[in-house]
């Protein structure tokens, strides 16, 4: 069946022109037995077709903004009836409560008329840059043989592989921005405080924000004012004036990015002067030490292992890699390696960086180079999870480190990373749709 956009589809169902049972029924023709994308932990049609009877029945459907849309729900948020298991295998997770309450995302999804058609898969305690489970390797539509990123990897395939318009992520560290650059689709990671967050004990010290995953801008911009109880979110604006600055520079020393990726984000910069913007060559001023990113990284790792554990799960059942994360997490704990001032210090010069270069808007590449291939890293010592997830991906961590808004769009086949200061989501969509092709 062919795949609407997430706005036509509600239209269509707001209209009358369509029925959310019908639109239900059509996705889950799409996604078939999923054998190809292995995208979907969960799938609950008989529950989503009853949901979605309830939308066609409802009395305000004809303004709900998501009416009758098919959606998927990453597996790190409650969704009433089912246990979250956040990566871990069915027998680790066996004792961990089914949820009562879906998470507040999920109520705000719903509520504006979406079916969740199911949970998709994410790698242990969605820490790396891979999404494999215990069961399935993830596959990336768009780049067969590669991993369709992490931790909202399994989101990032059920979209590019059109099994559904609209998927909710979430990104602690580019784990929205990664997987979209992987699988060439749009996502917007909002600014701290923008959305509800509530995801693990400290939402990764601060880092982790929930956003949507979609094929068009248009549906980005609708999925995000959904989240964000903000409807002005849904007009995409003109964004004019907007001052835009290209930064190619290396975030480390071991950076290097690949030809096609730097000619693509040069691409995206020169359309968007075409379309009146001014635009400059600017050098962002990266950390010169990425401790504050890994000592977080490592520490969230300890918290969510220990708040999973404290849930129901077996301790003894986590996977090697997880247990070793976890460990360096406490060491960092302990040595009081997560300090609020390092964060601090780096917004201030990247505030300082933005006002001096006088831009609005940064433009950067999402990914250095290739994704790495997909197979079975939960079946691999540690290093092999933790180095790729490091290298191909550089781009994204400093932003959920300082809480500033940022969103991946494709151009040319490539990730191309836009980034703004707090409250300026409405300026990266304007600028995401001027590259959208």
């Amino acid at each position: 069946m062919t795949l609407l956009t997430a706005a036509a589809t509600a239209e269509r169902v707001r209209s009358g022109r369509l029925t959310a049972v019908d639109a239900t029924r059509q996705a889950l023709a799409r996604i078939g037995d999923d054998a190809a994308v292995h995208g979907w932990r969960v799938l609950r049609p008989e529950q989503a077709l009853a949901e979605a009877a309830a939308v066609d029945a409802r009395s305000d459907r004809y303004s709900l903004p998501l009416a009758g849309v098919p959606i998927a729900i990453k597996d790190n948020v409650a969704v009433s009836g089912h246990r979250t298991l956040d990566g871990v295998s069915e027998a680790c997770g066996a004792g961990l409560p089914i949820e009562q309450a879906d998470h507040p995302v999920v109520k705000r999804l719903r509520a504006a008329g979406a079916v969740v058609v199911g949970l998709t898969r994410v790698p242990e305690l969605c820490l790396w840059a891979m999404t494999d489970d215990a069961r399935e390797v993830v596959g990336n539509p768009h780049r067969p043989g590669r991993t369709a990123g992490g931790s909202s990897g399994g989101s990032a395939a059920v979209v590019a592989a059109g099994h559904v318009a609209l998927a909710h992520g979430n990104d602690g560290l580019g784990s929205l921005r990664g997987p979209a650059a992987c699988t060439g689709i749009v996502a917007i990671k909002p600014g701290r405080g923008v959305v509800p967050a509530q995801l693990g004990p400290t939402n990764w010290f601060g880092m982790s924000e929930n956003g949507p995953m979609t094929r068009t801008v248009e549906d980005a911009a609708l999925g995000l004012s959904v989240l964000a109880g903000r409807p002005e979110l849904a007009t995409v604006g003109d964004g004019a004036g907007l001052r835009v600055g290209l930064g190619l520079n290396r975030p480390t020393a071991l950076t290097f990015t690949s030809r096609a990726i730097t000619r693509a984000v040069r691409g995206a910069a020169d359309r968007l002067a075409e379309s009146g913007h001014a635009v400059r060559d600017v050098k962002v001023p990266y950390p010169a030490s990425p401790l504050p990113l890994l000592a977080r990284w490592a520490a969230a790792a300890a918290t969510d292992a220990d708040d999973i554990v404290a849930r129901g799960a077996n301790p003894l059942l986590l996977q090697a890699r997880t247990r070793r994360h976890a460990a360096l997490g406490r060491a960092v704990a302990r040595r009081g390696l997560v300090r609020p001032a390092d964060a601090a210090r780096l917004e201030s010069s990247l505030e300082r960086f933005f006002a001096a270069e006088g831009v609005d808007v940064l433009v950067t590449p999402a990914l250095a180079r290739r994704p790495a291939p997909a197979r079975r890293y939960a079946e691999l010592p540690w290093a092999a999870s933790a180095i790729p997830s490091l290298a191909y991906a550089p781009y994204p961590p400093l932003w959920n480190l300082v809480g500033w808004p940022a969103m991946t769009v494709p151009f040319l086949g490539e990730g191309v990373q836009l980034v703004a200061r707090p409250g300026g989501e409405a300026d990266l969509l304007a600028l995401a749709a001027k590259i959208e092709v």
